[in-house]
């Protein structure tokens, strides 16, 4: 079983990179004409900036099969410590970081572009403290017009490739404006965001904990660097931290090692497999980037990461583990769940999860040559059982828990007798739950 096993994942992983290179042109090539519509708005509102440092978006899209739709950031060219940040009612214990309103002081701040009508928002108590707010519903309508203006005047001066870009396409959501940019053959979606960008500090987390798995320095110094605001409601802003998050992903393809192979197999698995060739809902590029993300931190050895089986394995009993637990945990703030209110049936995803956990080989047959007899399940269907412990205690959120279960798939393959130690402990604390013959 394991001489036609190894191959096939090497075989799909080929499969996988043979598109990569057309999907960054791709990009590139739509990526040029919002670039050239965006420097187009910028002329006609200097406050409206265009973001260049986007190499990473590329590198990231390549990475993917899915066709979710990318984030496109329109900075804002304000003076982000001169505004006040006014959190909106505390964030609930387990959600996602509060919102939060972006006021003007009264004391004039050089803001006057941000007090004009069609971006601001009078305060409604008038006190002296704060003259009133930024408002992003406004500030979406004027980024949208804009974008029109700028998208006829391309068009007319022959900037743009003709059908490239429709003023059709453009379509004005709660939180973004959504963009349809045509390259080659391919359509790519794009969510213009206005952002506000502004340092807010690190987040609580166990920093030295989690930098193992990343380069030298990388997390600390990825972390100091500023967040973006963006829209969340006609009032009201909220943390984003899409970009930290791909500088993330970026430090670890400097590394030795299948980390974002595994990524890419599993995205190109859940697309075709688990998401019905993209028809049904389901899991995102960005669900499984964070997977990937804490199982970085999990796996922090370079031997975890050396075979490509064994690397996809470490996000597959993450995510089975999460799917199980219905709990992803931002890789940020650990308190915000990525899989709350997400409207998804978790129960029918965890099953085509396991099943190829289980089964791996008819998800990974391109064509005909690879049909054959798949070897038999690697594991019975009581790990559900195993799999839902971190709920009950937190401290199974472990590298040795989740050693217990790599060895359960028959992936464990680890030398370090410290390491293996721990892993029997926990297993032995396991071996007699539910009845599960571990």
């Amino acid at each position: 079983a394991m001489a036609v096993q190894v191959p096939l994942w090497h075989h799909y992983l080929r499969a996988i990179r043979s598109r990569a290179a057309p999907r960054a042109q791709d990009f590139q090539r739509a990526e040029d004409v919002l670039l050239t519509v965006l420097e187009r708005v910028h002329a006609l509102d200097p406050h409206f900036l265009v973001d260049y440092s986007r190499d990473l978006e590329a590198f990231q899209f390549a990475l993917r099969t899915s066709e979710d739709p990318l984030p496109l950031e329109v900075p804002l060219r304000v003076d982000a410590d001169a505004l006040l940040m006014e959190e909106v009612g505390a964030a609930e214990a387990g959600d996602r970081p509060a919102p939060c309103l972006l006021g003007v002081s009264g004391e004039g701040a050089p803001l006057e572009r941000w007090t004009a009508d069609d971006v601001f928002s009078v305060s409604s108590e008038g006190g002296a403290a704060c003259r009133g707010y930024i408002a992003p519903s406004k500030v979406l309508r004027v980024l949208r017009d804009l974008l029109v203006a700028a998208i006829v005047h391309c068009r007319h001066q022959n900037l743009i490739m003709p059908g490239s870009l429709n003023v059709e396409s453009l379509e004005e959501e709660e939180s973004h404006l959504s963009l349809l940019v045509s390259s080659g053959w391919r359509t790519i979606r794009f969510n213009v965001v206005p952002v506000v960008r502004r340092k807010l500090g690190a987040p609580a987390l166990e920093t030295a904990l989690l930098a193992h798995g990343f380069p030298e320095g990388s997390l600390k110094r990825i972390l100091s660097q500023e967040v973006a605001l963006v829209p969340a409601g006609a009032q009201h802003w909220r943390v984003s931290t899409d970009y930290l998050l791909t500088r993330l992903l970026g430090a670890l393809g400097s590394l030795q090692g299948h980390r974002l192979d595994s990524l890419s197999i599993l995205d190109r698995v859940n697309h075709e497999s688990w998401r019905d060739g993209g028809q049904s809902p389901g899991l995102t590029f960005s669900h499984l980037k964070t997977v990937l993300l804490w199982a970085c931190a999990l796996f922090p050895a370079p031997e975890d990461w050396a075979e490509l089986q064994g690397a996809v394995y470490r996000l597959l009993v993450v995510l089975l583990c999460c799917l199980a637990t219905r709990h992803l945990p931002h890789f940020l703030f650990p308190k915000w769940n990525l899989l709350k209110d997400t409207g998804l049936d978790l129960n029918a995803l965890y099953q085509r999860v396991e099943r190829f956990a289980s089964q791996p080989e008819a998800s990974l047959r391109i064509h005909a040559t690879h049909l054959g007899r798949s070897p038999p399940p690697r594991i019975d269907s009581g790990v559900k059982a195993l799999l839902q412990l971190p709920a009950s205690d937190p401290a199974y959120w472990a590298t040795a828990y989740f050693d217990v279960l790599l060895d359960k798939f028959q992936v464990f393959n680890i030398q370090d007798k410290d390491r293996v130690s721990a892993m029997q402990s926990i297993f032995w604390k396991t071996k007699t739950l539910d009845g599960e013959e571990c």
